[in-house]
């Protein structure tokens, strides 16, 4: 059996790939897992720790989500302002939410997350700067979870340029990029672990992070081209969580091994290649029409919610701990963990709902948009007024109804030929230059199709 397919190449506005914001909760509760890891630890944290990997695959899903519903008719700027539009309102909003529980003009020594009020270090994460310092006082400025949308403002700047050269690129072509990321990325970590000294380990975190981005770019360029791997995501999430446990046992059970310590070494690349697997193995469940569970209602909607669960978690998490203090490692903390989510899913949908959705349909639309968009709905409501004002007649006038009908149709046909008329015209046009026909434009012989709108003008 061949390990993919290929289809027809996608159209320029492809299906809603409804399973992705499914996975985007669980990424999202991922993250939520190891942050409460500081308050209420459970026995496995050792696990937990790996749920931050959360984040890598929100960085690949970004990739592909960004390219997958890309469309060559959207300028730049109007991407940027509908990214804008879309991140900011939300970060902002969480960002004042955040400042009363993480900063304090008398900090207490025992509350570590708590810093010291700085104006400087708080307007670097208002502008979404902070997260080119490596300094984690800078990092995790602001709201702390914050810090990965300076890779994301990082990235969307620069989508609109590297899509234009992913376009380019063909179905081959596409998948030799991929392996050339993977590897790219592989050898950046044997440089880092035999050359630690070398000035590839001091790159700003949005560059080293870029990788990710630009490999969900071009998985989702290789399933707009038509390729479907068969790659069943339950093999996916079998071997994730077998590699996994291997990572939590493996230091215990076989402690020593040349082998054992490069895989160690390289798990963020390993992880890379395991998220993108899982995108792109659910994307192809979805576009061949397979069932998914991550297409039901609640976690699509769970998902719609994942940005601002994202952006509020930690600020709950840390008031709580706060003012209850940290609990001991037991699985008893289950009970914490449901109480959390209780508490910041509606807080997360508050934020969605009253700031992130209303926002982004208010400031959404790019300078320029508006204008276009008002012509629009004018055109729709005096194609919709000419409509009526035909039926109207059409029912004042029965005997007329028919002959109004035919000539009705009789017009559609007329336009529907002229298109193809046209369309024929243009793609005969590049076959004249190639026979080496001198006339200005190639006119090919006119068939029925290009003489019956005429004809049927004149009277037949």
């Amino acid at each position: 059996m061949p390990c993919s397919v290929f289809m027809p190449p996608s159209p320029e506005r492809p299906v809603r790939l409804d399973s992705l914001t499914g996975l985007r909760w669980w990424a999202a509760f991922g993250v939520f897992t190891h942050h409460m890891t500081n308050l209420a630890p459970l026995p496995v944290r050792g696990l937990l720790a790996y749920s931050n990997y959360g984040v890598m695959f929100f960085f690949v899903l970004s990739g592909f989500v960004l390219t997958w519903s890309a469309s060559a008719k959207i300028t730049a700027p109007t991407f940027w302002w509908r990214r804008f539009a879309r991140i900011y309102p939300a970060h902002f909003v969480a960002l004042l939410l955040a400042i009363p529980i993480f900063y304090s003009f008398t900090p207490d020594p025992a509350q570590t997350w708590v810093k010291p009020v700085e104006v400087g270090i708080l307007l670097l994460s208002v502008f979404l700067l902070q997260g080119w310092s490596r300094d984690p006082v800078i990092l995790f400025s602001g709201n702390p979870a914050a810090w990965t949308l300076t890779r994301e403002a990082f990235f969307y700047a620069l989508h609109p340029a590297i899509n234009r050269v992913v376009r380019l690129l063909s179905l081959p072509k596409t998948l030799v990029a991929v392996l050339a990321i993977v590897g790219a990325a592989f050898a950046y970590r044997d440089a880092t672990v035999l050359l630690p000294e070398t000035f590839t380990v001091a790159l700003p975190l949005p560059v080293l992070r870029l990788n990710e981005f630009v490999l969900g770019m071009c998985a989702a360029h290789a399933l707009r081209l038509g390729w479907r791997p068969r790659i069943s995501p339950v093999l996916v999430y079998a071997v994730g969580a077998a590699f996994l446990a291997w990572l939590v046992l493996s230091p215990r059970l076989v402690p020593g091994g040349p082998v054992g310590s490069a895989i160690r070494a390289s798990t963020n690349e390993w992880m890379i290649i395991l998220c993108l697997l899982l995108i792109v193995a659910v994307a192809a469940r979805d576009l061949s029409g397979g069932r998914s569970l991550l297409r039901s209602r609640t976690l699509v909607k769970l998902g719609e919610w994942s940005y601002a669960f994202y952006l509020v978690h930690a600020t709950v998490i840390y008031a709580v701990l706060a003012l209850l203090g940290g609990r001991p490692p037991s699985w008893s903390n289950l009970l914490w963990y449901a109480a959390l989510l209780g508490v910041s899913i509606p807080v997360a949908a508050a934020l969605h709902y009253g700031v992130e959705k209303p926002m982004e349909r208010r400031v959404g639309p790019a300078p320029g948009a508006t204008r276009q968009r008002r012509g629009a709905l004018v055109g729709k409501r005096r194609i919709h007024g000419a409509r009526h004002f035909r039926l109207r007649s059409a029912r004042r006038f029965p005997a007329r109804r028919e002959h109004e009908r035919l000539a009705a149709h009789l017009s559609l046909l007329c336009d529907a030929l002229r298109r193809d008329a046209r369309h024929d015209s243009h793609l005969m046009a590049p076959i004249g230059r190639e026979r080496g026909i001198r006339h200005p434009r190639f006119k090919p012989t006119l068939c029925w199709r290009h003489t019956l709108p005429r004809r049927l003008e004149n009277g037949g």
